[in-house]
């Protein structure tokens, strides 16, 4: 049976809050009857109001409080419907939560998961859709990780509540309900190693978060081309797994990157810095990588796809920077040959779904 992005975090916090009662789920909207996406629908009325809880509007309060049930023995997952909502929690998370351990002198463990959503969409402008992995990836003390299927989402939150440490778990809204055939079993693999999603010789493309579906898709397209892709999934922001990439560049020789935020002094920076590091003379040509323009996200739908990549424009820069010598006049058809459902500039993924949150 088929299972949702939404529905495998369910599915996680189902299992981990049956399996150890010191596990505790609170936040803004847990208990609303949207339940978070439908990612805490029912668990209230399954563990009860002391274990799965709506919270005060206060988010520095509740990541004080999260750190102090951590430090108590219990393992609180602390929920933020917007990332964007943290950065009110900044001091407790970046003074208090990330460096309790260390502190401590390893005495104290903090085994807090804290999930934040991301994305874009439905004119949320600049304070509502930002996506923050680079920063918190770049504070020590902390675990960084971004699933992009449903089988990520399901193993790697399972590993970040089962962590003896804090781990940021970041999901992106347009995810929510892609579908798996997998069973989603109960148990959890590796959750923070990349993985190899599909196989060419031509090119190394490395998504993270939604970029992966993006990269899956642009990997389609360049198929129709003869240029064949490996598409890796990094998953992990921090700690940062290089294998796969390295390995598939050897192979390729060509490198480009899709990230869901900016790019200067993020994430694709790091990995490109250290491939050029350890591949020197590998690489046929530089490196690409693709996120947001640097610029607040307008409120504007219209402008803020501006702001966004598309496939239409990776592609065009691909071909472009890697000589690939696709007929320019025929991407764009066969983008739209393959994905005919989906506008190639769309500021919402499911016109059927409205917004804010």
């Amino acid at each position: 049976m088929n299972k949702t992005f939404f529905k495998a975090i369910n599915l996680a916090l189902d299992h981990e809050l049956e399996k150890d009662s010191s596990t505790i789920l609170f936040g803004l909207g847990v208990a609303d009857a949207k339940g978070i996406f439908g990612t805490t629908t029912g668990l209230q009325k399954k563990y009860g109001k002391l274990r799965v809880f709506d919270s005060p509007l206060s988010e520095n309060a509740m990541t004080g409080a999260a750190l102090g049930m951590a430090m108590k023995k219990l393992r609180p997952i602390l929920v933020h419907q917007r990332a964007d909502f943290v950065f009110t929690s900044a001091e407790q998370l970046i003074n208090q939560v990330a460096k309790t351990y260390f502190t401590s002198g390893g005495l104290i463990n903090v085994p807090l998961t804290i999930r934040m959503i991301v994305g874009r969409g439905w004119g949320q402008g600049p304070t509502h859709a930002q996506s923050p992995h680079s920063l918190f990836g770049s504070i020590p003390g902390l675990k960084v990780v971004m699933p992009a299927t449903p089988d990520d989402a399901y193993s790697m939150l399972r590993g970040a509540i089962q962590d003896p440490n804090p781990v940021i778990f970041i999901e992106h809204r347009w995810l929510f309900d892609n579908t798996s055939d997998s069973d989603l079993k109960n148990e959890f693999t590796r959750w923070d190693k990349s993985e190899l999603l599909n196989k060419g010789n031509d090119l190394t493309l490395v998504g993270i978060s939604y970029g992966v579906i993006e990269a899956l898709k642009i990997a389609k397209v360049l198929g129709e081309f003869k240029v064949n892709c490996d598409v890796i999934n990094l998953k992990s922001i921090y700690p940062l797994d290089l294998n796969k990439i390295m390995e598939s560049v050897k192979k390729t020789k060509k490198l480009a990157l899709i990230d869901v935020s900016y790019t200067e002094f993020g994430v694709t920076k790091t990995i490109i810095e250290k491939i050029v590091k350890n591949l020197w003379g590998t690489l046929t040509f530089p490196p690409e990588d693709f996120g947001l323009l640097r610029m607040p996200v307008p409120s504007s739908p219209k402008l803020a796809s501006l702001v966004y990549p598309n496939i239409l424009s990776i592609i065009k820069n691909l071909n472009k920077s890697f000589k690939l010598n696709l007929n320019e006049n025929k991407i764009e058809e066969t983008i739209k040959n393959l994905f005919p459902q989906k506008s190639l500039f769309e500021d919402q993924p499911d016109h059927g779904k409205v917004g804010p949150f």
